[in-house]
């Protein structure tokens, strides 16, 4: 039942528009936007409002629903609400949906509660099931490397997620490229599913390129699945003109300082939008389209605090074909580099 007590129809022809990708080498396919649950499903955004976008994606074929246990705020209220939207909307879609989420950030106090440890790791995915509403999640993904955890107890305590019926794939998000295939290895000695990264990766954020992460996912045949893709709101036209009063970067520093919008980004900035208007697409359309012309991409999350946001970046999957002209012009422009 929705917030107003009358079930919600899903549109029948909701697949009719997406061609969804396959993740890595697996059987699991992704559609190429995904619904991000980092922000706007926390206790301080109305339920009504968090059900409007959930329902919004569906019907337009998005399927995955990305959250972390850590999502919020606070803490598990991203997964607690998500529970009552499943309840409310999905119970008959179960089985059409990729719900995924993470642990590995601080959660409770004490030694336990944080990190990569097998008590960490197992006793987070109960507490998300229990939030969720749910047997089994489809993602179960490692939020962060532990650098004091041997890896092989990490990757033993994701394996047993999927063995004990918790989860149906594994994943890995903010590892780079020598420490994922590392543990990639463990993990098809364990013959289980690990199939997904998921990183931050832009325009602005190189960083995947860098320390090997990129490269690792080709060779590894796995999946890359984007967060940030529009670096926090700078790849809008949002920060054209400078900052406006009612900005994240006044409301909340914790995600986009003030500092970020220096002279040189804000021209940047110009220097794209104008580019994207001259293949007819917005700014952010078109940085979700670079992302998602790269054959390394299998999908690409996004945030939205209103369903015209979804509908306007589904947009993206339309325009994402590049000349290698403007991909060196971007270059050029977010990097400085000479072609």
């Amino acid at each position: 039942m929705n917030m107003q007590g009358e079930t919600y129809q899903p549109d029948p022809n909701r697949y009719d528009s997406t061609t969804y990708r396959r993740c890595g080498d697996s059987g699991l396919k992704l559609p190429p936007i995904c619904l991000g649950c980092w922000h706007n499903f926390g206790d301080t955004t109305p339920l009504d409002r968090m059900q409007k976008l959930c329902t919004t994606a569906f019907d337009h074929g998005i399927t995955h629903f990305d959250l972390a246990d850590n999502y919020g705020p606070g803490p598990g209220a991203a997964e607690r609400n998500m529970g009552i939207i499943l309840r409310r909307c999905f119970s008959h879609h179960r089985q059409e949906l990729v719900i995924s989420t993470k642990a590995g950030y601080e959660m409770w106090p004490g030694p336990y509660g944080n990190l990569g440890s097998r008590k960490h790791l197992l006793s987070g995915l109960d507490q998300s099931l229990k939030r969720l509403g749910l047997d089994y999640v489809d993602i179960f993904y490692h939020h962060r490397p532990d650098p004091d955890t041997p890896l092989e107890e990490t990757m033993g305590a994701l394996a047993q997620a999927v063995t004990s019926g918790k989860a149906l794939y594994l994943g890995l998000s903010n590892y780079d490229g020598p420490t994922m295939a590392r543990a990639a290895a463990i993990l098809t000695e364990m013959h289980v599913p690990f199939v997904i990264n998921q990183n931050r990766y832009s325009i602005f954020d190189r960083t995947i390129e860098d320390n090997g992460l990129k490269q690792a996912v080709m060779k590894e045949k796995k999946g890359l699945i984007t967060f940030s893709p529009l670096a926090q709101g700078l790849l809008t036209d949002r920060y054209l003109h400078g900052i406006p009063e009612d900005s994240r970067i006044r409301a909340d520093g914790r995600f986009l300082k003030e500092s970020a919008l220096t002279p040189q980004r804000l021209k940047q900035i110009q220097d794209l939008n104008e580019l994207a208007r001259q293949r007819g697409q917005s700014l952010a359309e078109m940085a979700l389209a670079w992302l998602l012309r790269d054959p390394a991409v299998t999908s690409v999350l996004i945030g939205a605090s209103k369903p015209e946001q979804i509908l306007d970046n589904l947009k993206a999957v339309q325009s994402a074909d590049f000349s290698q002209e403007e991909l060196g012009m971007i270059d050029r422009i977010a990097l400085g580099k000479q072609s």
